[in-house]
């Protein structure tokens, strides 16, 4: 009887590189539609409502899938998870080669978020299982990742729609291939969670923080909705805003745009790394809200330098900020609560990142675009500055002397 061999596995530490590898080779699939959703508006004649609904189906699709099988690989292992979502991933692809009308822009992104929530928390829980002890870097790659896989996906494909005769069909195709690809190298990782009981139980749709974390999550908050609900806004109607506010059709200015958002935002990433997590969320927040506060000043102006300026300001707030809210919140996390808990707070990014961004497309189409924009920036300084201020209470209360034994009962009875 023929005996079945187990592949080979990675060490540690090139399973933790590939891991990141992985995540941004998604989050740039994820961010390719960007630049082409401007082609797909030419080609088949919609406007910024649907547009945004292509955008924001995409984000739910993706929520759904977090809320169902966002904690899965803490009970069936990672590798089944990972090997899963990235074939689903290079099916999306396949969809959008053969899309010719809007039905098919939508179960594409229907598909490609189902894949991304499967991968979100699963992908960023082998990033922490595989990190080195002395020299933890789970947490920046986790907050790194989608302002460089964003960046590098939006401006490739605004590349290629520059300079390719067929842009989707050269896009989809090599990354379709590249996703398989992917696959095959996830086979080889090792398996960092070993099977638990409650994968069933765990298919529930529900938003798990840990009890332990519940204080620190409710801190960072208000950091992950308003940072998140920019990088939508930027992602879904960037390239519109400087095409129909600024008069810029080019198609590779939209792009970099979100690179000069997202490209810093991974800078602000690597450049907190060391810093204490709630000091980066206070300092990433403060620059997020002067760069927002920018973004409204460029619009009402309509001052194209300004819009990129502030790009850059708010998206070094965003990497800043958001690195700040990743680690203080999985501070402490168990091992096999990892992928739940980094699921929650990706449910919460990526519902900030699409609900206020379908909304903002539904409401162009009645008070303009500048004036929607002026709106929602006005919302998130809001947001941002409120982070703030909840973090330095917390420090605070966390200063103020324990009361001596006793002390409540003796102020009680008198």
């Amino acid at each position: 009887m023929a005996t079945i061999v187990a592949p080979p596995t990675l060490g540690r530490t090139p399973a933790f590189w590939i891991t990141a590898a992985l995540l941004l080779l998604v989050l740039a699939a994820s961010g390719v539609p960007t630049p082409l959703y401007r082609v797909y508006q030419e080609q088949f004649g919609f406007g910024p409502g649907v547009l945004t609904a292509v955008f924001g189906i995409y984000a739910l699709a993706l929520l759904a899938a977090l809320l169902v099988v966002g904690g899965l690989s803490d009970h069936v292992g990672r590798r089944p998870v990972l090997v899963g979502g990235l074939l689903l991933q290079a099916v999306s692809m396949v969809v959008f080669l053969a899309a010719d009308g809007v039905g098919w822009l939508l179960a594409a992104r229907v598909l490609q978020g189902l894949s991304m929530g499967a991968l979100t928390g699963t992908l960023g829980a082998m990033l922490l299982d595989t990190q080195r002890r002395g020299r933890p870097l789970g947490a920046l790659v986790n907050s790194a990742g989608p302002g460089i896989g964003l960046s590098l996906g939006a401006v490739g494909a605004g590349l290629v729609v520059e300079f390719v005769a067929s842009p989707t069909r050269w896009v989809f195709a090599v990354l379709t291939a590249v996703l398989l690809l992917g696959a095959a190298t996830a086979v080889v990782l090792p398996e960092t969670s070993p099977r638990a009981p409650g994968a069933l139980r765990s298919l529930r749709p529900a938003v798990r923080v840990p009890r332990p974390q519940r204080a620190a999550f409710l801190t960072a908050l208000p950091v992950i909705v308003a940072v998140w609900a920019l990088g939508g806004l930027y992602l879904s109607l960037g390239p519109s805003l400087v095409a129909t506010v600024f008069g810029i059709a080019d198609h590779l200015v939209g792009s970099l745009l979100v690179l000069a958002m997202q490209g810093m935002a991974a800078a602000g990433a690597i450049l907190g790394r060391n810093l204490v997590p709630e000091r980066a969320m206070v300092a990433g927040a403060s620059l997020f809200a002067i760069g927002v506060t920018g973004t409204a000043a460029a619009v009402v102006s309509v001052q194209v330098t300004v819009l990129f300026a502030a790009a850059v300001v708010s998206g070094l707030g965003f990497g800043l900020a958001f690195l700040g809210a990743v680690a203080t919140a999985s501070a402490g996390v168990a091992p096999a609560e990892r992928a739940a808990l980094l699921s929650s707070v990706f449910v919460a990014g990526y519902l900030s990142f699409s609900v206020p961004a379908v909304v903002a497309g539904v409401a162009a189409g009645a008070l303009g675009l500048e004036a929607v924009t002026e709106i929602y920036a006005a919302v998130l300084v809001v947001l941002a500055l409120g982070a703030v201020a909840g973090v330095r209470l917390r420090r605070r209360a966390a200063q103020r002397p324990e009361p001596a034994p006793g002390a409540a009962q003796e102020s009680l009875a008198a």
